[in-house]
């Protein structure tokens, strides 16, 4: 294939207008070994780590945040947050929120934990 053919451009609106279930996150692209992620959540999240992973999570809409066990992070729209492999944390939202999350392709949105809400293979949208 020729370089640059099938190049498009990606709505984040349109992907997440698709669904509208919460905690399973779908694949919208990917590059350099990572997925690039759009995911609803409302509520709060089992506490988890990546070993060895590396996590952007970015503010599309709504307010979240980032519980640590020492401190917390809150976000707004068009904010993000790395959290550094190794680091334990709980996302949570009162309200629904819709994410961009970068992270590598080897990632379980769950991290260390296994459980109902884990997603081993992200659907493709």
């Amino acid at each position: 294939m020729e370089r640059g053919a099938g190049i498009g451009k990606v709505s984040l609106a349109g992907k997440l207008a698709t669904f509208s279930d919460h905690w399973h996150p779908r694949i919208v692209g990917e590059l350099n070994g990572q997925h690039v992620k759009v995911v609803k959540i409302q509520g709060e999240f089992v506490w988890h780590h990546h070993a060895g992973e590396d996590e952007m999570f970015l503010v599309l809409k709504g307010r979240l945040t980032l519980r640590f066990r020492d401190h917390e992070v809150e976000l707004a729209e068009g904010e993000f947050c790395i959290v550094p492999h190794g680091m334990e944390h709980q996302p949570f939202a009162r309200e629904e929120v819709h994410l961009l999350l970068f992270e590598p392709v080897s990632t379980l949105n769950t991290g260390n934990v296994v459980n109902e809400r884990t997603i081993a293979s992200p659907e493709r949208i």
